[in-house]
């Protein structure tokens, strides 16, 4: 298989993270069947991808602090930040949550995982529990799943009526559009493994007592309805590509890669943003003499 993205710089050239995202977004009519889950744009050697994604640590760091930081202000924009994973068992999700946002403060990041529905959540509007999940400003956000399984689950296992779940594309992207109105960017990433590599690290956790836990029987039962899923997925990335809340297709198969990429996107969307530290609603070299004078200190101590 080829890569559909062709004009990625060879690799240790120079570019920048920029170029990542017009590289990895979806295209129109994307077939996921021409997309190679073992490319790795950019980076030549798993070591570069390592040492890279740690040099980034500091940057996303600051960057998160100053947004953090700045919706503490009362003029300030509702600006945050949501991410959010997609992809089959093993694609990585909670990988990334580990090694992408374990580079920043973790008081300023919002995972939300989202299950099978509760009775509560089915007793409403598929989208009232995600809009209950959405950060509040300042925040990193993180969907592990997302809104996207009401046109995948559904859909795969005929939960709904087709005439349900074809009617929500265009309500996912009226809501989305919304969020972007509200001050939050939207960065989703479709986490591409082969199928190969799905049965590979799947019988790694059954050959690891460790790693039972993240083991389930449905595994199996959703692996066997891989090329329904495919199908589902396809739609999800061209009926949903749009420009506040494009799609980036993040070939998922070497972890390394998976990591840097998805840790490439979220700077260079922070970068963009550029949030900067409030400035202080006081006089500061008042204060300064406050602190000095704030303690009476005796002589004897």
């Amino acid at each position: 298989m080829t890569m559909i993205i062709k004009d990625f710089p060879a690799p240790g050239s120079n570019y920048s993270t920029s170029d990542l995202r017009q590289i990895l977004r979806a295209r129109p009519s994307t077939t996921i069947a021409e997309l190679d889950p073992d490319a790795t744009p950019g980076l030549p050697t798993e070591e570069d991808a390592r040492k890279l994604t740690m040099a980034m640590g500091p940057e996303l760091s600051a960057y998160q602090e100053r947004l953090y930081a700045e919706s503490k202000t009362e003029s300030c924009q509702d600006r945050r930040v949501l991410v959010v994973l997609q992809g089959l068992d093993t694609s990585g999700k909670s990988g990334i949550v580990r090694h992408v946002f374990g580079l920043v403060d973790p008081q300023g990041v919002k995972i939300k995982a989202f299950k099978k529905p509760t009775k509560e959540e089915l007793s409403h509007d598929f989208l009232w529990r995600i809009n209950k999940a959405v950060p509040e400003r300042g925040y990193i956000g993180i969907f592990d799943r997302s809104q996207y399984e009401d046109v995948l689950v559904v859909r795969v296992d005929e939960l709904v009526p087709p005439e349900v779940w074809k009617q929500r594309f265009e309500l996912i992207n009226e809501f989305e559009k919304g969020l972007s109105d509200q001050g939050v960017t939207i960065i989703k990433c479709f986490l591409h493994i082969s199928p190969q590599e799905q049965e590979a690290r799947l019988l790694a956790r059954l050959a690891d007592p460790s790693k039972h836990w993240k083991y389930s029987r449905d595994d199996v039962t959703v692996r066997s309805k891989w090329y329904d899923y495919m199908a589902a997925y396809e739609d999800v990335l061209n009926l949903c590509n749009t420009d506040v809340a494009p799609w980036y297709v993040i070939p998922s198969n070497k972890k390394w890669y998976r990591n840097w990429a998805v840790a490439s996107l979220l700077l260079d969307h922070l970068e963009e943003m550029s949030p900067q530290w409030p400035p202080a609603d006081f006089d500061v070299a008042e204060q300064i003499e406050a602190v000095k004078n704030s303690l009476s200190y005796s002589a004897n101590g």
